[in-house]
């Protein structure tokens, strides 16, 4: 197969999913694309124009959205945020397909292998329904992370390494495995480090001076939001996930579990005897490590089980499950000792999971009106003609954001308040967090925040926009409808003592 065939198999495939899923984005996407959109036309760091803040998870993923942004206001009306975003979609999936290629290349297993590795998290359920959020970066990344380690190249590992943590910062977990892992990262663990500290530092330093945090709010405001789940976390979201949808997390996990069983069966076999020459799959070991610790920590975390946060233990365990299973058929086919049966079976059920996911995927609908895996009070659509609605009703007034903001901010382009918008509502919850948390976590929370301003109030409102289950109507009052919660609507209300 040709050098170039992986990435573009893996950008076509990339491709198709996004025009798949373009119109029916999650409420948390449109955070990161109106902090996208206020880059690219007024330079702020903001969901809101106006407002600064720090409600934006991954910083590279909103990086990179604003730079593709500010290019499509060369080309047309307007800036174009969710073009931006199939660029950037197709762009990680085509580098995906090329780490898998050099992956393949390294580890000596054949492309078919590797473009199933690719493919398989480009039509995971869980990640299109995420599409928008870094979900693509995120693997994208960790194979790159593992591709490097395995050719042994420190700076290159160095400089994704940084990448990973402008990414997310909780990539750290991988980071460290990785390189861990890797005899030849770890002998020389500094300068990767160096490396990895000049890509990530400038940004987050700006972060603590500029915004009184290095660390995006999201993590305090989520876990101040967990009871939103009740009983669940993100440790037994997959079991909640499983009793309305569980065709779905029997077709996303399948191959993260097969990765679990693949990561124990290789450090038996590893451990249990005396190997000459042993595959150099430290670095895929590390992968697989990763993604099991990533999974523990956060639900150490005590966070809800919000779908996107499932997208990074998935992917990296089900490649690390591909690629493990593609070394183990390339080497049976060398020794007589080693049976090819037993990963050709386990590659053909990773296969039919594939299969049974691109199904789900398509009878969603062409094109998804909702994804797949789906929380919100409204539907996109919906969201954006309220959005656009209340711009004319509320001109230049402060409303009080009903729970979800989002979509809203993008399409209203007005002063909407909530935490994620308005940083005087983060204040509380910095405090509430810091004086429930161990002496640890207390003294990084208060680090963290060392420059934050804890005078900061919210800003006064006008309205509030509430939501309520069924069906309504009058003026300030929007009928909307979700795949989730059936039919409900906001009303624009006059905000108390106005």
């Amino acid at each position: 197969m040709p050098s170039w065939a992986l990435p573009l198999g893996s950008a076509a495939v990339a491709l198709a999913a996004f025009l798949l899923v373009k119109d029916s984005l999650t409420d948390d996407a449109y955070i990161t694309l109106a902090y996208a959109k206020n880059l690219a036309v007024h330079g702020e760091w903001a969901l809101v124009p106006g407002m600064p803040s720090n409600s934006a998870t991954s910083p590279l993923n909103v990086l990179l959205l604003g730079s593709l942004t500010a290019v499509t206001r060369l080309f047309g009306t307007g800036p174009h945020p969710v073009l931006a975003l199939g660029v950037l979609s197709v762009g990680s999936a085509a580098v995906l397909g090329w780490g898998w290629a050099r992956l393949a290349a390294a580890l000596r297993f054949s492309t078919a292998v590797a473009f199933l590795g690719a493919v398989l998290v480009l039509v995971n359920p869980f990640v299109l329904s995420a599409i928008g959020l870094e979900v693509l970066l995120i693997p994208t990344l960790l194979v790159l992370l593992t591709v490097f380690a395995t050719d042994e190249r420190p700076l290159l590992y160095g400089a994704v390494s940084g990448l990973a943590l402008l990414t997310r910062p909780d990539l750290i977990v991988f980071v460290v495995v990785i390189a861990l892992s890797t005899p030849a990262i770890r002998r020389g663990l500094l300068r990767p480090a160096l490396v990895a500290i000049a890509v990530a530092a400038a940004w987050y330093l700006f972060s603590w001076f500029a915004f009184g945090s290095a660390l995006p709010d999201t993590l305090v405001i989520k876990q101040a939001q967990a009871d939103l789940f009740g009983r669940w976390s993100f440790f037994s979201g997959p079991a909640m996930y499983y009793l309305s949808r569980s065709v779905v997390v029997l077709l996303s996990f399948g191959p993260a579990l097969v990765g679990v069983l693949a990561w124990f069966a290789l450090v038996a076999v590893r451990f249990s005897a005396r190997w000459e020459r042993f595959p150099p799959v430290g670095a895929l070991a590390g992968l697989g490590a990763g993604g099991i610790a990533h999974y523990i920590a956060y639900s150490l975390l005590d966070v809800g089980p919000y779908h996107w946060y499932y997208a990074t233990p998935i992917t990296s365990l089900g490649m690390f499950a591909v690629a493990a299973l593609g070394v183990w058929l390339a080497r049976s086919r060398d020794r007589e000792v080693l049976l090819s049966r037993g990963p050709l079976t386990a590659l053909g059920a990773v296969a039919l999971l594939l299969f049974g996911a691109v199904a789900v995927d398509v009878k969603q609908g062409v094109p998804w009106r909702s994804p797949v895996i789906f929380g919100n009070w409204a539907s996109a659509q919906d969201y954006a003609r309220v959005g656009r609605e209340l711009k004319d009703r509320v001109g230049e007034a402060t409303v009080r954001s009903p729970g979800e903001i989002g979509t809203l901010a993008y399409y209203c382009e007005c002063s909407i308040v909530d935490p994620f918008s308005d940083r005087g509502y983060v204040t509380d919850m910095v405090k509430e967090r810091i004086d429930e948390a161990g002496p640890v976590t207390s003294a990084l929370l208060r680090l963290n925040y060392l420059w934050f301003d804890y005078s900061r109030e919210p800003r006064p409102l006008d309205y509030r926009l509430l939501y309520e289950r069924g069906p309504g109507g009058g003026r300030n009052t929007w009928q909307v409808y979700s795949a989730a919660r059936g039919v409900g609507h906001f009303t624009l209300v006059p905000a108390e003592g106005r």
